[in-house]
Parts: structure tokens; C-alpha cells; sequence
């Protein structure tokens, strides 16, 4: 087994990387890192105590961690477990948040509540799940959330320098460059910790950079005179790297620069499908839709608005932490309307994924107001379904095959799913999915609706569209309505993103002092 900078396996040691704001690149980093020590050799897990993000991903034991510690076990090729992400946070509306705690939903509070009943509790759940990382693997790298330095959160902190204190986790601070102001957000940072704090800091990286970095040494000089702590690294931006972020903050600086995407021309010179993604208000799991960007026929847009709706060749209508207050936010801005009339154009083509399957239905019904203050709602009617919401949530990673109308053969499909309704039909449907648990030898269960045609379809089975096989067959059910040749599967996604993290751990090595960080880790006196 390769140690590279380092002379024996650091059992149970811990680094932890924190960052001067949230979406600094604190979880890619997180992720390389982890991908680095398992190339030389170690046996490595990710640990973020408490998350609060929508996007979310199941367990193989069928629980519900953030996805960022998700990917990140991808990274360190191992099954995510819920110690990696002890506490999730899901915000449901204003103040008020879903708490997860070790993949199974606890109840509602709202962000007072949270911090004077619950934090106390949630600081020993954390520390157990630590404690059983580290006993199990040589190196545990923790990420932080948001910044150190917020004061009014500091005395019941859970996630960064108390972290890092019950971890005994040595601290690298990471600072987004693209933001501007990075040495001020470094100093100001350190300068808001308390002395103990402060002395775990044991170097900086700069994430994001673009340019000559030669233009940027003489204040990094001026840093580590002023701080008397090293940079570490300087990490340029790294462009089309194909993994999942954390949450919507990250899709913001992703659609920044795609304003006015739409369809144009394919890698081969080809015409581009044009595929419309509803960005709800309480958007979940949006990396469902990620494999898209990958493949050269296809242009994938997001839209808030009904003027923004244009003529797509597909809309997708994903995932919502609050079914209802989305449906009714449908109905206010008009895209509603817009849908429909989509729907019964000749080349309409709507998806739904797990709270969108939801919505096409006829009716949603919350007897016991689970999801909202409405303990009925009407749906947009596409499909036959109606939903009742129940408390207890079905998480389970799934398996199966689907075969929409049209199809000549069914295709494979794996995926997850995590839902707190249970949908039934008033009338005769089609059910193109046959899922059940992966690795089971369960009967399989329908799964979804779809009309007659295929054209409109819902399934609760996220992760859908990562099967090359049955991404591509709907892809070239769009093609054929648009009089276009059908395509081969030429993107693999799984493989395309094992890849990834090799790119993403090879460009740190490159631009950090990777030598430097083992010495860190090791507790070496002159690192």
C-alpha cells in the first residue's frame, strides 16, 4: 500500500476544513482530499456533523444524509453511512427546517427552537458518530459549514471550531478568491476567533483562482507575514468538473453565466433538444438532472417564470421539500397555466420526479397536515394520481426496469427515493417502472404513470435519468418526434464521473502542498 508523504497509516487522525462563507468549495475540497488519501493508500471517510441542504441522497441501509457526504463517500469508494452526516437540516418554509437526525426525519423546529432544545443533544449525537469514524478508518476529513466566525451562532456551535475541538482536528481555512476580498475575508475571519481557535488554523487555501498567479504572491507574502500561517494552496477554478454540489446556492453561480441558454447546435453541428427544468421555490436534489450537462444533444435550462417557458422540447418538473406550497406558487406566477397549455400542444412533453409526479396528479390530500396548513389541494391534473402525505417517509435505494409506451424493450434503472406521500389512481394507468430495494430479491412494484402516449410521465425514483440507457431512450423519443436520426449511448455518466474525481484530486496535488497537509495531519511538530 502507497504511502505517499507519509511514513505510516495516521489511525484515527482527523483534518477538518472549514471556510471563511458558505459555498467557498469547502465540499469539493473536502472531496478531493478524500480521493487523494485513498490513491496513497488510506483507508478514508468524510464527516460533516450537521448539513442543511435540500439535496439529499439515501444510504445503502435506506436512510437520508446530505449529498455532498454522499459524493464524498463516492470519493473514498465506500457505502455513505449516516455517522458521515449525523444531523441534516431541510428548511420547509421561513425559520422552519425538517431535522433529520441518522437518516430518519425527527420533526419540525424552527430555528430557535432548534438552538435552545436541541443542540445539546445534537452535539452528543455527533460526537458518537465521530467517534465511531475514527475508530473504524486511518483518516476522518471533516468539513465545516457557512464560516467560524459567526458570532451570534458560536456558543452552541456544533459544526465548526467546537467540531474541530471535540475532533482534535487541525483546521485549513478555505477562501473563495472569485468572491474578491480574500485576504480581508481571511484576516477577518481569524480575527473573530478566539486565541485557542485561532491556533488550530494551521494554514490557508485559496479556492477559485483565475489568472497569473504570480500576481497574487505578494499578498500572499504579506498573509502569512501578517498571520504567521501558511497558504497552502492555490487552487485555480476548475471548469466542467461533473460532480454534484451541495445545495441551490451553488446552482445560482452555475446559472449566472447560462441566462438565455436554450437550443442550438449539438457537438456534431446537430440541432440541441431543448429541456426546461421548473426551478421551484424549495427545489430538492437538482443534481437529478446533472447527466443532461454531459450529453452534446441536449441543452438544459431551468425557468422560474411563464415568460421564461419559450417552447422546450421536455420540461421537468423535479423534487420539492414542500409539495404544496409549490404547486400553490405554480398556480400564483402563472406557470401553472403555461403547463397545461404545454401539455395539450402537439409536442408537449412533461416530467415529474418525485414531488413533480406528485403535482401532475388530480388531487393532493394532507389529513394531518404533514406537508402544509391545506388538507386538500387540487393537483395540475395530468395524470390520474392522487397523493395523501403520511409522516413516515420511504427512503430506499431502488432497483428495477421501466418501459414507457412507445418503447420497444425495458431498459434498467437504479436510483432512490424519499417522499412522505403515497400516491394511488382513480382510473386505469400506465405504470411503466418495476422497482424494488436494491440487491433485494423482493417482488418488483409498479412504480409512476405515464399517458397513453408516453408524453407525460412521473416516477418517485430519483436518479432516474444517471441510467445511460434510459436517459438516451427518452432523449431519442424526443429525437424521433423531431424527425432527427436517434443516438448511441456515448456518455456514461457513472464512469464519466469516477473520472472526475481522479481530475478533481490530481489538479489539488498540483496546486497544494500536499506534503505540507500530511505533515498537518500527522501532528508533526514543524508542520
Amino acid at each position: 500500500m502507497t504511502k505517499t508523504c507519509c511514513g505510516r497509516s495516521p489511525a484515527g487522525y482527523t483534518i477538518m476544513l472549514q471556510g471563511t462563507a458558505s459555498d467557498v468549495g469547502k465540499s469539493l475540497l473536502t472531496a478531493a482530499l478524500c480521493r487523494i488519501l485513498l490513491q496513497d493508500g488510506y483507508r478514508v471517510a468524510p464527516f460533516k456533523s450537521q448539513n442543511m441542504s435540500l439535496n439529499s441522497c439515501v444510504t445503502p441501509d435506506g436512510r437520508e444524509i446530505g449529498r455532498a457526504q454522499g459524493m464524498q463517500a463516492d470519493a473514498c469508494r465506500i457505502p455513505a453511512t449516516t455517522d458521515m452526516n449525523p444531523i441534516l437540516l431541510k428548511p420547509k418554509k421561513d425559520m422552519v427546517a425538517q431535522v433529520v437526525v441518522h437518516g430518519k426525519p425527527l420533526r419540525d423546529y424552527d430555528a430557535r427552537a432548534y438552538r435552545e432544545q436541541y443542540l445539546p443533544e445534537a452535539g452528543r449525537i455527533v460526537r458518537e458518530a465521530l467517534g465511531r469514524l475514527k475508530a473504524a478508518y486511518d483518516v476522518v476529513v471533516l468539513e465545516g459549514a457557512g464560516s467560524p466566525a459567526e458570532i451570534n451562532l458560536k456558543d452552541r456551535d456544533i459544526v465548526n471550531m467546537r467540531m474541530a475541538a471535540w475532533a482534535d482536528a487541525p483546521v485549513l481555512l478555505v477562501a473563495d478568491i472569485d468572491r474578491g476580498g480574500v485576504f480581508a475575508s481571511i484576516v477577518g475571519t481569524l480575527e473573530l476567533l478566539e486565541p485557542e481557535e485561532r491556533d488550530r488554523v494551521r494554514g490557508f487555501i485559496i479556492n477559485k483562482f483565475r489568472g497569473d498567479v504570480s500576481l497574487l504572491q505578494p499578498g500572499i507574502d504579506w498573509l502569512e507575514r501578517r498571520t504567521g500561517k501558511p497558504v497552502l494552496g492555490v487552487v485555480p477554478y476548475l471548469p466542467g468538473l461533473e460532480l454534484e454540489d451541495e445545495d441551490s446556492a451553488s446552482l445560482d453561480a452555475q446559472l449566472a453565466g447560462r441566462r438565455g441558454a436554450g437550443a442550438g447546435p449539438d457537438g456534431d453541428g446537430g440541432p440541441k433538444l431543448d429541456i426546461a427544468v421548473v426551478r421551484l421555490p424549495r427545489l430538492s436534489n437538482f443534481t437529478d438532472f446533472d447527466p443532461f450537462r454531459g450529453e452534446p444533444d441536449v441543452a438544459l435550462r431551468y425557468v422560474s417564470r411563464p415568460e421564461e417557458l419559450g417552447a422546450p422540447d421536455a420540461i421537468i418538473l423535479p423534487g420539492s421539500k414542500n409539495t404544496v406550497d409549490d404547486l400553490r406558487h405554480l398556480r400564483e406566477s402563472g406557470l401553472a397555466s403555461a403547463l397545461e397549455a404545454y401539455a395539450n400542444s402537439l409536442r408537449g412533453r412533461i416530467v415529474g420526479i418525485c414531488a413533480g409526479y406528485q403535482m401532475l396528479g388530480r388531487r393532493l390530500l394532507d389529513p394531518l397536515l404533514v406537508e402544509s396548513d391545506m388538507p386538500e389541494l387540487e393537483g395540475l391534473g395530468l395524470l390520474p394520481g392522487v397523493t395523501e402525505f403520511a409522516p413516515d417517509k420511504r427512503t430506499v435505494v431502488a432497483e428495477g426496469e421501466a418501459r414507457l409506451p412507445g418503447w420497444d424493450a425495458p431498459v434498467p434503472v437504479e436510483g432512490y427515493e424519499i417522499h412522505m406521500g403515497r400516491t394511488a389512481y382513480d382510473s386505469e394507468v400506465t405504470q411503466p417502472f418495476r422497482l424494488r430495494p436494491s440487491g433485494s430479491r423482493e417482488p418488483y412494484s409498479p412504480d409512476g404513470a405515464a399517458t397513453a402516449d408516453g408524453r407525460i410521465w412521473g416516477t418517485y425514483l430519483h436518479g432516474v435519468f444517471q441510467g445511460d440507457e434510459f436517459r438516451r431512450a427518452w432523449l431519442n423519443a424526443i429525437r424521433r418526434d423531431r424527425g432527427l436520426c436517434e443516438l448511441p449511448v456515448a456518455y456514461r455518466y457513472r464512469e464519466r464521473r469516477e473520472a472526475a474525481f481522479d481530475r478533481l484530486a490530481d489538479h489539488v496535488r498540483r496546486h497544494a502542498d500536499m506534503k505540507r497537509i500530511y505533515s498537518i495531519i500527522r501532528r508533526e511538530p514543524h508542520a
